[in-house]
């Protein structure tokens, strides 16, 4: 009995130290620790290759630009008054004409006008006539100088009287100021109008000009004819001006300097009234290492690009200067000649693959939705 509970402890004991030792040898392999199938050292998947698009950094010249909204305007506008009054005859003019100095724009009855003519020119006949009646007197000493002055001066107001008359007469036709285009016309035929009634609004649009104002700081190489860019607002027209007056004071409340764009050449789209972007050049940096602004990506506060050296493509930390609407200026982190890419750079990480797209691939992939930049 005692022999064979003997046997029965060693028998469990042996199955004990058989389980032990049996479970140690079949742990299975993580990924990421070493074994087969981790990808990358260090346990990061392998990343796939990415199509990219490169361009290389190059040496040229940028600028910084001061920008500000304004209204274009016309070289010259007035309102046109009528100088007397009376009914509206004739319209001649209408809204858009264009006309040159002097043209006749409308007509005002002018009988009266006329009439006070005719009557001013026999008065002054009249008068004329004494004063050389009275002449002849007073050369025989028959007259007193006195007499003979007065019947003068009546000779002179009378000649006053008719040109009054005349220049009245005159307006009655109502002619441009100036060569511009009618843009608005204020009355109608047949309306009654007095002296300083609106008639008509003229403008000169042979060249449109946009005043802007610039921070006094910013006046650094601002001149006259310097190049200017604009943009409408509302129809996205790019127009070329140029600087044409700089005010040589500094407005002491704002600190800003006005500053007259012209502009000379503009579609037909554009009008006196738009609203467009100015942007003047207020400094600039000659040969300086130059990349596609979108080459640039920013993460967490880091300016970066991604360089593409072989096959792969590494974040490279730059720092940047100048920034314009298509480029940005590396002002280190960078060579020339280095390859930046500009097309996937929003979602590549650093060491990634990547295969450099054609000129054939590059066309097609522009045709695909944009990718969107990632989070920081």
């Amino acid at each position: 009995m005692r022999t064979g509970l003997v046997a029965l402890v060693l028998a469990v004991t042996l199955l004990s130290l058989t389980a032990c030792s049996g479970s140690g040898d079949a742990e299975p392999e993580r990924p990421g620790r070493g074994g087969p199938g981790n990808g990358r050292e260090g346990g990061r998947p392998e990343l796939p290759t990415m199509s990219v698009a490169v361009e290389p950094a190059a040496v040229g010249d940028i600028a910084t630009y001061y920008r500000a909204t304004a209204s274009l305007d016309p070289d010259k506008r007035a309102d046109i008054l009528a100088r007397v009054s009376g009914v509206i005859e004739t319209i001649v003019a209408e809204e858009g004409d264009r006309v040159s100095r002097g043209r006749i724009l409308l007509h005002i009855q002018d009988a009266e006008y006329r009439y006070r003519t005719t009557m001013a020119r026999v008065d002054l006949e009249k008068q004329q006539s004494r004063l050389s009646r009275a002449q002849k007197i007073f050369s025989q000493g028959l007259s007193s100088a006195e007499d003979f002055d007065t019947i003068r001066t009546d000779a002179a107001s009378a000649e006053a009287a008719l040109e009054l008359a005349e220049l009245e007469l005159s307006y009655t036709e109502v002619g441009a100021p100036f060569d511009g285009q009618v843009v608005r016309r204020f009355v109608d035929e047949g309306q009654t109008v007095s002296n300083g009634t609106a008639l008509y609004s003229l403008a000169d649009m042979h060249r449109l000009l946009a005043r802007v104002f610039i921070p006094a700081k910013e006046f650094r190489s601002i001149r006259p004819d310097q190049p200017v860019q604009l943009v409408v607002t509302s129809s996205g027209d790019r127009l070329e001006g140029r600087i044409d007056l700089v005010n040589p004071l500094v407005d002491p409340e704002s600190g800003t300097i006005k500053v007259t764009v012209e502009v000379r050449d503009y579609p037909t789209t554009t009008r006196p009234g738009d609203f467009v972007e100015v942007s003047i050049v207020t400094d600039s940096h000659s040969d300086s290492l130059l990349v596609p602004r979108v080459a640039v990506v920013t993460e967490r506060g880091q300016r970066s690009v991604y360089v593409v050296d072989g096959e792969t493509a590494y974040q490279r930390p730059v720092e940047i200067g100048f920034e314009d609407d298509l480029r940005a200026e590396i002002v280190s982190g960078l060579e020339p000649g280095e390859m930046v890419v500009i097309q996937g750079q929003r979602t590549l990480r650093d060491g990634q693959p990547v295969s450099v797209l054609d000129a054939l691939e590059l066309g097609a992939e522009a045709t695909e939705e944009p990718q969107t930049e990632r989070a920081g």
